[in-house]
């Protein structure tokens, strides 16, 4: 034990979990930890890492981020009031997608809550829908065991994003503390083991399929299970695809990999979920954007779901066997049981989807022989000058979907970007977060002009840490994707998405990042190159096709078969 102030406590929990970088922005009722966090940052007693964002809200992505690549718990330290309510959009993001992060706020003195106090907001209240768990530290007494708590909340069954809100006079009330591990809480059990029967039945069902065909999540990456999954779909010969998230938990040239799943995935995918006779979906949770209408969704197979968390199972498509436990268990028990198999003209058949693809799509995408430069070719290029072996980081919109289809990958955690929650705004303070968590990589953040003015600010937080993040800004001067949409289903009316941006190489300059700007395709593998001869950072404009739109695609509402490859 030793004595200290709680605001010194809480830095001595949070290293003791193995925290080495805080993501942050200081205020009133949170300047006790920050005077603390002086002799942990600074000299040569340095601990910790504090990133000085430039809005809380990019605090919670740049941990998201972090948290994406590394698989450790993303930590971020703000004020009271706004400090806390600026969080929220990044919590709620976190808790859709499963990321592990753990927030803590300031909060008034205790004898002021419920006052109505200057920046007092009930934080709890207002998190508690939006996370595993939301607690008051009103004690000093209580700082170890809640931050040891949090953070096995946080890491642990299916992850997702903890609140800690701490009063000031806990903040600067002494305490003899000492470190708390948390392993155990009662009546919260983070991952059943996975029944045998169950298993049994998994696995005669999958044994017994002709047409089998895997669904591959976020869960396989989460759960560290990327082994578990090639030797499943290897021994039983299955082909997969894979959602937003799910992406890269297998290699792009894996023989088995057929592509992403969804709205604008590959036909292939698409049109053979509604062909299969078995379906084994895998650590995913069947996302509308995934199966579409859910009244024509994969009516004809026989559905088998692994899940860590009991509430998926069968909650939007019924399933026939569910499978509850983490896959990285789950998984091998089924491989096991299971007898190598061949489904050489199964899988074959694909290869009419793929061509057509190439044929209607891909080719006239990313190898365009005249006209303006393509979304896609950007991104390709991009893809193959890092030789497909960099973390991805993608905003929302056009850009993410280009990014998804057309960027190539050969590790697992290699992607980062908001799935569930589709935050515009997320791209550059996660960029930031990932090249943080994994400086030796290269972080690619694709970024369209109306998602990157929504935290541009954080290029100041690139300015002060140096980090060298990758922009490419497909840069077509409208809301690129709600344009697509209003071309196609609200009969061109352009309503209020055409963007007047400002001179983004300025803009760069004045935060001293280097810069360039693309309008013509043979500048462009010059330019990339340009970008990436070095790890300081980059912003490169490339002008784009304004009516360049992401197909294939699935109407809203409609049959995953009826995915369309052109307006």
């Amino acid at each position: 034990m030793k004595k200290m102030k709680g605001s010194e406590a809480l830095l001595e929990a949070l290293i003791n979990e193995g925290v080495d970088t805080i993501f942050g922005y200081p205020g009133g009722q949170i300047i006790p930890v920050y005077d603390a966090l002086y002799n942990y940052t600074e000299g040569k007693n340095r601990r910790l890492r504090h990133v000085l964002v430039r809005h809380e809200q990019a605090a919670t992505h740049a941990a998201e981020g972090y948290s994406r690549v590394s698989g450790k718990v993303g930590v971020c330290l703000v004020t009271s009031g706004p400090g806390a309510t600026n969080t929220i959009t990044g919590i709620g993001d976190a808790m859709i997608d499963s990321t592990p992060i753990v927030v803590i706020t300031g909060q008034v003195v205790s004898s002021l809550l419920g006052t109505d106090a200057f920046q007092e907001i009930d934080v709890v209240g207002i998190t508690q829908p939006i996370t595993k768990w939301a607690y008051q530290i009103r004690r000093p007494e209580d700082i170890a065991w809640a931050v040891a708590r949090a953070f096995y909340i946080a890491s642990s069954g299916r992850p997702g994003p903890v609140v800690l809100d701490f009063t000031k006079d806990a903040q600067v009330a002494m305490v003899d503390y000492e470190p708390v591990k948390c392993d155990f809480i009662r009546s919260y059990i983070p991952a059943s083991k996975p029944e045998d029967d169950a298993v049994c039945k998994a696995a005669e069902l999958i044994g017994s399929a002709q047409k089998p065909f895997a669904l591959v999540g976020q869960g396989v990456i989460l759960g560290n299970a990327e082994k578990e999954l090639m030797a499943f779909l290897e021994k039983a010969d299955i082909p997969a695809g894979y959602t937003l998230l799910g992406e890269s938990a297998m290699p792009t040239d894996f023989r088995l990999n057929k592509g992403f799943l969804g709205m604008h995935g590959n036909i292939g995918p698409n049109m053979k979920t509604n062909e299969c006779d078995v379906l084994i979906a895998i650590g995913m949770r069947f996302d509308d954007r995934v199966t579409s209408n859910l009244n024509t969704y994969a009516k004809q197979a026989k559905i088998v779901h692994l899940d860590i968390d009991a509430s998926e199972l069968g909650k939007n498509v019924p399933i026939d066997v569910p499978v509850l436990g983490d896959v990285k268990h789950s998984l091998p028990a089924i491989t096991e049981k299971l007898q190598p198999a061949k489904h050489t003209e199964w899988i074959r058949s694909f290869d009419e989807h793929d061509k057509r693809e190439y044929d209607e799509v891909i080719a006239p995408e990313v190898f365009p022989q005249s006209g303006y430069l393509k979304m896609g070719e950007v991104v390709n290029c991009v893809s193959e000058a890092v030789n497909h072996d960099a973390v991805l980081v993608t905003d929302v919109g056009q850009n993410q979907m280009m990014a998804a289809r057309y960027f190539k990958f050969k590790r697992s955690r290699s992607v980062v970007t908001s799935g569930g929650l589709g935050t515009m705004g997320y791209g550059l303070p996660a960029a930031i977060g990932a090249k943080i968590a994994c400086p030796e990589r290269t972080v690619c953040f694709f970024t369209g002009d109306g998602g990157i003015q929504m935290t541009v600010q954080e290029l100041g937080t690139i300015l002060q840490e140096r980090t060298g993040v990758k922009i490419i800004l497909l840069n077509n001067n409208w809301l690129g994707m709600v344009r697509q949409w209003q071309e196609l289903f609200y009969d061109e009316c352009y309503s209020q998405t055409r963007m007047i941006n400002p001179d983004f190489m300025q803009l760069a300059q004045s935060y001293g990042i280097a810069s360039r700007l693309v309008s013509e395709r043979s500048e462009l593998k010059d330019a990339v190159a340009d970008m990436l001869k070095d790890d300081k950072p980059y912003l490169l404009v490339v002008n784009v096709e304004e009516e360049n739109m992401v197909f294939p695609m699935v109407p809203p509402g409609h049959t995953i078969t009826d995915i369309t490859t052109k307006k």
